[in-house]
């Protein structure tokens, strides 16, 4: 447990830049050598409307956000009018002079002075918040010269001029903020959100295609790959539609191209019928689905985790699926690889869900090796085995021999119909029954290659604290908080969430005596697979407002409930 952490959050309307003051802190106290977790809240608007972002730091090992603030670094009056009241015991409100801070400690910063132009005072404010926290002025100044340098040397000139003025400025003042404890040999860290590490494990599976239709939280996993993707080869195209997506990935696959395609709840719901036809046809899918709270529209903006039947039963007919849900960044790294992997390895549809906190959530990690990981299988590019080549044969696995067509003179005859194992339309009773025995059976290899969730605690706990996905840093933080009071509390993190292997698990959840889920939604959707699976659960804390988990919320309901004693 973190000995201690500073909580720092920083408040303006969308078009003042306060996320590019946040990402540039951020990055400033990782190569300052802090533990960092950010958490974004914004509102489905271009420009205007009340946005956060805030910044968890620490030396010691944190994983989820924290409700209550140390500093409120308000770019606008409404910020001080909606956060003052989250800000902790000795809490502090920086902002510009010409803002009413309700009286409330602080810093009254003259922005105008410090910076001339408003163009700048984003950087003032980073220059206080690096001065005041005790960052060396050499970490932001690298990283302003960094962000700057396509764009000229007089640019980053005036930027560092304007920062050197933010430093001069906060050494007049009496210091009202104490230094973080300095960390001495700092290590080496990435700043990585849950959809870049998603794209970065694409790119490492040897992704080659990505089709996408725009919708947000899953927007920022096309982009990565644009962005980072180019030199690899990477081909990224923007869709007329969330259909026409789906169809162009499965297509890019059947003709031999690792590919992915990115969409959430509302996008995903049109994509289904082509979820039917990889099924079918057996092609290679992996889709990334980035949650949102709905029905419909919902909160297009906030993060929930109600989509996990919807991914679950998505497709008509019956047929095998695999289903990650990483909890960090690096769960989110680790597992997109291995989707790809599973993709073609069962020629099924595979998915990696996550969600709004998850995608715009920065963490501090320590940097990926891509070469540590075991290449994805991949397809054959002509057919050297006995008699003709047959793209459906049936074999005891489930698993047909798949050749990309046109490497070779390999006639390759996919359909989407029901078919013969030479994959020619068929409505033959005896011929459907083995095909689709067939297909199912490739469940069997996806449930023997299941990843184990992960314990943290004692064992046999009094609490069991049971998550998945992006609940986990929330839920193993409140365990500390438990164990910290006295309670026995052990956390149960599962980042695959379908198929379910009850002996991976049984043992844990009949050792602990109360089990409680813990989930995003309003119906406890996993508390439901884990019941369906033969495992127990007692108690359940939900969530469905549309903001992420805190280890404060988790134990505050298990004292509500009776859970724990108070």
């Amino acid at each position: 447990m973190p000995e201690k952490s500073v909580n720092i959050m920083i408040g303006g309307a969308a078009g003042q830049g306060l996320a590019t003051v946040g990402q540039l802190l951020t990055k400033a106290l990782i190569r300052s050598g802090y533990h960092v977790v950010v958490r974004q809240d914004y509102m489905s608007r271009v420009r205007g409307g009340h946005n956060t972002y805030i910044i968890r730091a620490s030396v010691d090992d944190i994983r989820a956000p924290r409700e209550s603030m140390d500093f409120l670094v308000a770019l606008n009056q409404e910020s001080v009018d909606l956060h003052l009241d989250e800000l902790g015991e000795g809490g502090l409100v920086l902002c510009d002079e010409t803002l009413d801070a309700k009286g409330r400690p602080g810093l009254a910063i003259p922005f105008n002075a410090i910076a001339p132009k408003p163009i700048f005072q984003n950087v003032a404010a980073l220059g206080v918040l690096t001065s005041v926290l005790g960052l060396h002025r050499d970490v932001p100044a690298k990283l302003l010269g960094e962000t700057f340098a396509k764009k000229g040397e007089a640019l980053v000139k005036q930027n560092h001029e304007v920062l050197d003025a933010a430093y001069a400025w906060v050494k007049t003042q009496n210091r009202v903020i104490e230094p973080l404890e300095p960390v001495s040999n700092p290590v080496k860290r990435l700043m990585m959100g849950g959809n870049e590490a998603i794209a970065m494990g694409a790119l490492a599976a040897g992704v080659k295609f990505c089709s996408f239709y725009p919708m947000t939280p899953a927007t920022s996993v096309a982009q990565n790959l644009i962005t980072h993707g180019r030199e690899l080869g990477v081909v990224v195209e923007q869709a007329e539609d969330e259909i026409a997506a789906m169809n162009m990935t499965i297509g890019a696959s059947y003709a031999g191209a690792r590919s992915l395609v990115p969409t959430s709840g509302g996008g995903f719901a049109l994509m289904t019928e082509g979820v039917s036809l990889a099924a079918v046809a057996e092609t290679p899918l992996v889709c990334v689905v980035a949650m949102r709270p709905g029905p419909a529209t919902g909160l297009p903006t906030r993060t929930e985790q109600a989509d996990l039947n919807l991914v679950l039963y998505a497709g008509h007919g019956e047929f095998p699926r695999a289903i990650f849900a990483p909890g960090t960044v690096e769960e989110a790294f680790r597992l997109a690889h291995r989707a790809f992997d599973q993709a073609e390895r069962y020629q099924s549809p595979v998915f990696v869900l996550s969600d709004q906190f998850l995608a715009d959530s920065f963490r501090s990690v320590e940097p990926f090796e891509p070469r540590a990981l075991p290449a994805p299988i991949s397809p054959l590019k002509d057919w050297t085995g006995e008699g003709p080549y047959e793209r459906y044969a049936v074999t005891d696995s489930g698993v047909s021999p798949r050749v990309v067509p046109g490497f070779s003179e390999t006639l390759v005859v996919g359909d989407s119909h029901e078919h013969t194992p030479s994959g020619h339309i068929t409505e033959d009773i005896e011929l459907r029954i083995e095909q689709k025995q067939k297909r199912l059976r490739k469940g069997c290899g996806l449930w023997e290659d299941v990843v184990a969730p992960s314990f943290e605690g004692p064992d046999k706990p009094d609490v069991l604290l049971v998550s998945w996905g992006s609940t986990r840093g929330a839920a193993e933080e409140a365990t500390w908080d438990l164990r910290a009071d006295g309670v026995k509390a052990a956390s149960l993190h599962f980042s695959q969430v379908w198929p379910l292997k009850l002996d991976q698990f049984a043992a844990v959840l009949d050792s602990a005596k109360k089990v409680v889920v813990v989930e995003g939604n309003g119906t406890g959707q996993f508390a439901a697979l884990l019941k369906l699976a033969g495992a127990r659960y007692d108690e359940l804390v939900l969530k469905f407002d549309g903001r992420p988990f805190t280890p404060e919320y988790i134990v505050a309901a298990l004292h509500k409930s009776g859970a724990i004693e108070a």
